[in-house]
């Protein structure tokens, strides 16, 4: 997307950019996975989430 909002992972700096403008690193996205009711992997999630280490 191009005008969602993206976050640095190593100076924590909010941009728009794919790439930091400090760091030079690619950036993460901030925003959740987009919901869908006929989700196919939400018992592997749930499954995993509760996984004891």
């Amino acid at each position: 997307m191009k005008f969602q909002l993206r976050k640095c992972p190593q100076c924590k700096k909010y941009t728009l950019k794919d790439d930091c403008p400090q760091c030079n690193i690619k950036t993460a996205t901030v925003h959740p996975a987009k919901y869908s009711p006929d989700d196919k992997y939400a018992r592997y999630r749930i499954k995993d989430k509760y996984k004891e280490d």
